[in-house]
């Protein structure tokens, strides 16, 4: 029997231990390292690109022979104006890479030691930078199979204690109207992009945008697909018969959705519904990833992340709700 891929050396490059033993200079050189691939870890001016600066020798900071103005290593970048040292963030990093079906916020918070409003703004920045590496990205292309599904999630009715007092809650006017679906995208060994949506019937225009019109598109029974047969070749496949018949299945992108409500079950527990997107998003970029090694995420996400200017919805996210 062939061994699990996560379960080989393969996919253990970088391990915790490695990082968390690092001294401060080291961590800053690593991130370096990262940020700047193309120079070797040596820095550039993120202000006007120029390659020639110094570092002061009294303090970590640099100084463009250019434009004069001083910056650190993560001045530009989502973790700009940070308060803990560099080899926190890389630490978590790897703690958010590691966890294959997502961390809370909580759990990061014990691992970093710090308060659970800082672990939660950290997280949604590496989401952040998870979700940038398929930003504006278009699947398919002639002779390309892309699988769409949808997966509503939220918008849970309790029921009541007795049974006469329970009513049907598949009935609209006995729902909380907070239900949404997630719809994907799934090129078959390709990239998987996400959105949110009210129905199913509302994400037609995303699918067009985002799914190059030679592809074949398959999709299950749902009438909210039935208008994509203008544009695509579409396979459809009646999931009260069978799961794949006549080449045509949705399994790649019911995999996702597998994913997706083992982190909402198993980590998050409730999404709230202006972030779920942000968690879909999470969890597509990790199923895309589910065969790289964790040195390879690990540097892919500091990558995005030091490739990204601060974040607009994050930075200062806290104090913006206390001033509200």
């Amino acid at each position: 029997m062939p061994q699990h891929f996560l379960m080989s050396a393969t996919a253990r490059t970088v391990s915790l231990k490695q990082v968390a033993r690092m001294t401060d200079g080291e961590a800053r050189a690593l991130f370096r390292q990262i940020r700047w691939p193309d120079t070797k870890g040596a820095a550039v001016c993120p202000y006007c690109d120029c390659p020639k600066c110094y570092e002061y020798t009294t303090r970590n900071v640099f100084k463009c022979k250019a434009c004069r103005r001083q910056f650190s290593e993560t001045s530009s970048t989502l973790f700009a104006s940070r308060k803990l040292p560099i080899r926190d963030y890389l630490i978590a990093i790897i703690i958010f890479v590691n966890a294959v079906k997502g961390i809370s916020a909580l759990q990061l918070g014990r691992d970093l030691d710090v308060q659970y409003k800082t672990a939660y703004v950290l997280a949604h920045k590496l989401r952040e930078a998870m979700a940038a590496e398929v930003r504006g990205v278009v699947l398919g292309g002639d002779g390309a199979d892309v699988e769409v599904d949808g997966c509503y999630v939220g918008g849970h009715v309790r029921p009541e204690n007795r049974k006469e007092d329970r009513k049907d809650r598949r009935l609209a006017e006995n729902q909380t109207g907070k239900r949404q679906v997630v719809v994907v995208a799934r090129e078959r060994d390709g990239r998987t992009v996400t959105q949110v949506f009210r129905s199913e019937e509302e994400s037609v225009a995303f699918i067009k945008a985002r799914v190059d019109r030679a592809s074949t598109v398959h999709a299950d029974e749902a009438a909210g697909w039935n208008s994509l047969h203008a544009r695509f070749n579409m396979k459809r496949i009646n999931h009260q018969e069978a799961y794949s018949a006549d080449d045509a299945c949705t399994n790649q992108a019911e995999s996702y959705f597998a994913r997706l409500r083992r982190a909402q079950w198993g980590q998050y527990h409730r999404i709230g519904g202006k972030y779920l997107n942000r968690y879909a998003a999470e969890m597509a970029w990790r199923e895309d990833q589910r065969r790289t090694s964790n040195g390879e995420q690990f540097r892919t996400v500091g990558f995005r992340a030091a490739a990204l200017p601060p974040s607009v919805d994050w930075s200062g996210y806290w104090q913006r709700g206390r001033a509200a």
